[in-house]
């Protein structure tokens, strides 16, 4: 006998699945990362008509047997349609909510990163807030709410504070997940550069209210910076790199 369940989410994938179809991924707060078929999804123009989009806000009701969740309902609470109509944006979303699917697990709670990703959305949506600004504090984020959080303080090896290293250019050990200064730096091509200055506005976005350190001023040198190293530090953690990122960075180049 199926149970049935009712949940808000946002979806962060969709993948077809037979001939009609849809296998459809969402992030909820109170269930964690939750997949389910919408059957004849992609045959019947009148079922999810314009519903199931990528980013889009729903709230969801499916039935659960043996196999994954059935998708019985579904209604848009938010569609963030600016989103998907402005290349640039689409690509920011994609590459923030591949991460999302490939880290998490189903049936885990993950409140905080649903409230995070639902923040960005609304907020890249919205064009209030420049999407490089929002995918440096998304992925700061991510990597806090993982466990997996750089150390930008000091140096690894020494611990001398990072305020106290001569250089204003510093090393990151990308496999360490931590600065190193200059006398404790070996060999070694899995590293990234940041300006101290790039440094104390990482630390800044990386805590406290969502809203203040969204409205953190970065220079275009520390942009530049803040993104370089963190599409490289957050995939070397992960294990492999989202096919989103090289379009997010070739979109980049050309707009």
């Amino acid at each position: 006998m199926r149970q049935t369940f009712s949940t808000s989410g946002i979806m962060i994938r969709r993948t077809d699945f037979g001939e009609a179809d849809l296998i459809t991924t969402f992030l909820t707060s109170d269930m964690g990362k939750v997949a389910a078929i919408a059957k004849y999804a992609r045959r019947s123009k009148k079922r999810f008509a314009g519903i199931l989009e990528l980013f889009s806000l729903l709230r969801v009701v499916c039935s659960q047997g043996r196999g994954l969740p059935i998708l019985q309902e579904a209604s848009l609470e938010q569609p963030f349609a600016n989103i998907r109509t402005d290349i640039r944006k689409t690509a920011y979303a994609s590459y923030w909510a591949e991460l999302i699917s490939a880290w998490t697990e189903e049936g885990e709670t993950q409140d905080q990163l649903y409230h995070l990703l639902r923040y960005v959305l609304e907020t890249l949506d919205a064009g209030t807030v420049p999407a490089e600004v929002l995918s440096i504090l998304f992925q700061m984020r991510l990597m806090s709410l993982s466990g997996f959080s750089p150390n930008l303080s000091h140096c690894g090896v020494c611990g001398v504070r990072t305020d106290q290293m001569e250089k204003n250019r510093l090393i990151f050990g990308l496999a360490r997940g931590e600065l190193v200064c200059e006398k404790c730096a070996s060999g070694g091509k899995a590293r990234a550069y940041l300006s101290k200055g790039t440094v104390k506005q990482l630390l800044w976005v990386e805590s406290g209210e969502l809203r203040k350190a969204a409205r953190v001023r970065f220079s275009a040198q520390s942009l530049r910076e803040g993104l370089t190293f963190l599409e490289a530090f957050v995939p070397h953690h992960l294990g492999k790199t989202p096919r989103s990122l090289a379009f997010l960075q070739q979109i980049r180049k050309e707009f």
